[in-house]
């Protein structure tokens, strides 16, 4: 008999936490809100250079841009779309051609690409990023490197279509 009401107050007690935390909304399953559009960056379009090539690499390398690109809204990721780099390094000045490269974002809407390394500039380390195609709103992004001896940057975008 007692198992039987240790089996049956615990089910009371189930019970009585689930309606009160379905109360709460916590049984509804979560509702997507909406993935809100990055936002241009201040300073992100300085130096940018339309049509930079598609490159696998930009001069000897040794540090890699990375991120990924979804779609505002649903967050889906975006394969195929076109993120130019660029940055003040070992090799050049962020306003040089040759400092300059694009890459491809792969299936899963994830670019990488391998850059000589950042140097600080006005004393931030920085890499600049764009995405700059007519299927989406454009997008320059400037992050921050936390330390200068860093040999990786990552950036996310959320694009809105245009």
């Amino acid at each position: 008999m007692s198992k039987i009401l240790i089996k049956r107050r615990t089910l009371i007690a189930t019970g009585i936490a689930a309606a009160v935390t379905g109360g709460a909304g916590l049984l509804v399953p979560a509702r997507a809100q909406g993935l809100a559009p990055t936002r241009s960056m201040r300073g992100g379009s300085n130096n940018y250079l339309p049509g930079a090539p598609i490159v696998d690499r930009i001069g000897n390398g040794g540090f890699w841009m990375t991120g990924t690109v979804r779609r505002a809204g649903d967050g889906a990721p975006l394969a195929g779309q076109r993120i130019q780099v660029w940055a003040h390094t070992t090799e050049g000045h962020e306003r040089d051609p040759h400092s300059h490269g694009a890459t491809l974002t792969d299936a899963t809407g994830a670019f990488r690409l391998e850059m000589p390394q950042i140097v600080p500039a006005f004393g931030q380390p920085h890499g600049h990023l764009a995405y700059d195609d007519d299927a989406f709103e454009t997008v320059f992004l400037r992050p921050v490197m936390a330390s200068s001896k860093d040999t990786s940057l990552s950036a996310h975008f959320v694009l809105q279509p245009a």
